[in-house]
């Protein structure tokens, strides 16, 4: 009898163990209309165009859940900033009563528009990334639809993991962002880079060009080239023996919007 027992125990541990595992490994899709009422919101196709998303799932009347999406919002803009479009939003009451009004309203009271997407019905959503805290931050990106972090009882720690977990993936995309249509083509070569690596950027139409190469945490290491009009192909050249050895993003402004490459040097 306690043998028969025990493998009960055994096997109802490894049933919650593994629906836990699986909770932590991938997204759990939506696609619905906003709480603005204004679009349909699309999760995985937010992830399959190689963005990184917050979901922020709160409480209703939660003093401890604002702080937190104004700090991580601070930080994405940052980013977007740099990448534009690159991390979006979207803030979840962690209950499925929580009407859709006072989603919107909670978003627009705590200042959080218009990075974070006012969103209902969080419930099978905060299940499946393990369980509510106040608040839960959950961090996807990938078009596998992985979960990069999880925080459900988030610190200030929290904000720089989740933004090297972004940056992360950014440099694991082979292009950060699509091309302006004014860009035809953006290169880094050699890639793996060491010594001098070639920077060329071909354009479609006249259009004024700057760039430079920032670390992961966003710092501008070295600026390649300043505003100039270019038409045509624009060529430069950069020793990357100046770097230590790492990943960098090589970041090309065209006429105000922003292209960038990976690139990865090993010296």
């Amino acid at each position: 009898m306690k043998r028969k027992i025990s493998t009960i125990i055994i096997a109802v541990i490894l049933i919650l163990t593994g629906h836990s595992s699986m909770a932590q490994m991938s997204a759990m899709d939506f696609n619905k209309m906003d709480c603005n009422g204004t679009s349909m919101r699309h999760l995985f196709a937010d992830l399959d165009s190689g963005k990184a998303v917050l979901l922020h799932f709160f409480m209703p009347n939660c003093g401890m859940c604002p702080p937190p999406a104004q700090t991580l919002q601070r930080m994405a803009n940052n980013i977007n900033d740099m990448h534009p479009g690159l991390v979006k939003g979207y803030a979840i009451p962690f209950n499925n009563t929580t009407t859709c009004s006072y989603s919107a309203s909670w978003v627009t009271s705590n200042g959080l528009s218009p990075f974070y997407t006012p969103m209902d019905s969080g419930a099978l959503q905060v299940a499946n990334y393990g369980g509510f805290g106040m608040p839960t931050v959950v961090v996807l990106g990938g078009m596998d639809h992985r979960i990069m972090y999880v925080s459900q009882a988030f610190s200030n720690s929290d904000t720089s993991a989740i933004r090297d977990s972004i940056m992360t993936l950014m440099m694991n995309t082979t292009a950060i962002n699509e091309l302006p249509k004014n860009v035809s083509a953006f290169s880094v070569f050699p890639n793996p880079a060491w010594g001098n690596v070639s920077i060329n950027l071909t354009l479609t139409t006249s259009s004024i060009v700057s760039m430079d190469i920032c670390d992961l945490t966003g710092k501008q290491i070295a600026v390649i080239s300043k505003d100039q009009n270019i038409n045509g192909q624009f060529s430069n050249s950069f020793n990357t023996l100046q770097l230590p050895n790492g990943l960098y993003v090589v970041n090309a402004r065209v006429d105000g919007k922003t292209v960038s490459q990976k690139m990865t040097v090993r010296n």
